[in-house]
């Protein structure tokens, strides 16, 4: 373990360290090049996650599939990180930190070549199965790693970092490779993914130290996450508040064309503003935690309800449409928020809590998306997913308000003696 006096030194590669909670683990160049390796991950992995639905018609026409039937592997996609996350999660338990990373990376790298050679439809939908299978363990992982290397008042901005790669992907990764998808076939989409993985895991052996996890870590210890009710609430905060944005997201196309009046040339544009959005709300959204966390996840959510109910009037005007849009992805803010709450009540438990926590980010997909299209196919317009998108918001803004006064009423009695 490192000292107080050596935690600036150079690290040495070959020797693994064990994390403290109390002392920052020390990268060789420093850990804003270690949290930037590690947001190349998110770059990857948001690319591959994103740029899939972009080239979804070539797949279909390629493998004989109609559009609804290649979108399964979409669904694959994300039932693979819903699958893949805790699973790791538990079974890596004590595996180094760096070593499981690397070996994630490479993990999606294989997913998504595999998706490149995939034959048929079949093929394709069990590849994207087998690439979400690294995506949520990753995250939770490379986010706890970020957070190691800073004191602890800096955790939700290396946090922030870690998932700034995630939306630096919708504003450029994903436009990229939809765009060498469409013109030189989407098997490229995939090689390109592929590509990054490699120079990710390659970074993250160059830029990262070796750390071990604690010597009490176990499958067992991780599995204590799951008694802790305050990992399930701050888990429902982000399944049920996050869904708002995902409805509005999932039929973000048809509304700019259909209500905006925009051409559908111009769409991607209005989703690299969203991924603008997203930029701003990672790197405020981190640095307004680290300050008054609870605070920030209350605001964030008050602010979600605000822009995602504001989408049904500004959608009439592509301008108006353009600064919601911007509004909308500023909504991020709360990843950084939900994951170092997680942290704080997960105990000694936090790789599994931290991984559950992009399993719960696709349930929010999952349940926005499919909200919004009822709401849209009862004929309310494709402006009713932002109503439904708010509602969302605030019922995730009455979970973490119960949690938050169930903390307190727990807390009480020890203040008492």
């Amino acid at each position: 373990m490192t000292s107080a006096s050596d935690c600036c030194a150079p690290a040495d590669l070959a020797a693994p360290i064990a994390a403290s909670p109390l002392i920052p683990v020390t990268a060789p160049y420093g850990a804003a090049i270690a949290q930037l390796s590690l947001g190349m991950g998110g770059l990857a992995i948001g690319t591959g996650e994103f740029a899939s639905m972009g080239v979804l018609p070539q797949v279909a026409n390629s493998v004989g599939a109609s559009i609804p039937q290649a979108g399964h592997m979409i669904s694959a996609y994300a039932l693979g990180v819903t699958v893949g996350a805790p699973l790791i999660a538990v079974a890596m338990a004590r595996a180094p930190r760096r070593a499981l990373l690397i070996g994630l990376m490479l993990f999606y790298l294989a997913g998504n070549a595999l998706s490149a050679l995939a034959p048929d439809y079949l093929s394709v939908v069990a590849a994207r199965f087998v690439a979400g299978l690294p995506h949520g363990a990753y995250f939770g992982v490379a986010m706890l790693f970020a957070a190691s290397m800073v004191p602890a008042n800096k955790r939700a901005q290396a946090v922030g970092n870690v998932l700034l790669g995630l939306s630096i992907a919708n504003v450029v990764g994903v436009p990229a490779a939809t765009w060498l998808g469409q013109t030189l076939g989407w098997r490229t989409t995939f090689v390109a993914v592929s590509a990054l993985a490699g120079l990710t895991a390659l970074l993250i052996r160059l830029t990262t130290p070796e750390v071990s996890p604690s010597a009490e870590a176990s499958p067992l210890r991780e599995l204590g996450a799951l008694r802790r009710l305050q990992v399930w609430l701050t888990l429902g905060v982000a399944a049920v508040g996050f869904g708002g944005i995902f409805a509005v997201y999932s039929y973000i196309s048809p509304t700019l064309t259909e209500v905006s009046g925009l051409p559908l040339a111009l769409v991607p544009a209005m989703l690299s503003v969203l991924g603008l959005g997203m930029i701003a709300g990672n790197i405020v959204g981190g640095w307004l935690s680290d300050r008054a966390l609870k605070a920030t996840m209350v605001g964030c959510l008050v602010w979600s309800a605000a822009a995602l109910g504001l989408f049904t009037l500004a959608s009439a005007n592509p301008w108006t449409a353009g600064v919601n849009l911007f509004l909308i992805g500023c909504c991020i803010a709360m990843g950084p928020a939900l994951q170092t709450r997680l942290m704080d009540v997960a105990g000694d438990a936090q790789t599994l809590a931290a991984a559950l926590n992009h399993s719960a980010f696709n349930v929010a997909n999952a349940l926005g998306a499919w909200l919004g299209g009822l709401a849209v196919a009862a004929g309310y317009g494709w402006t009713a997913p932002g109503w439904v998108g708010m509602l969302l918001a605030l019922a995730g803004l009455g979970v973490l308000l119960a949690s938050l006064a169930l903390e307190r009423a727990e807390a009480a009695p020890a203040r008492m003696r």
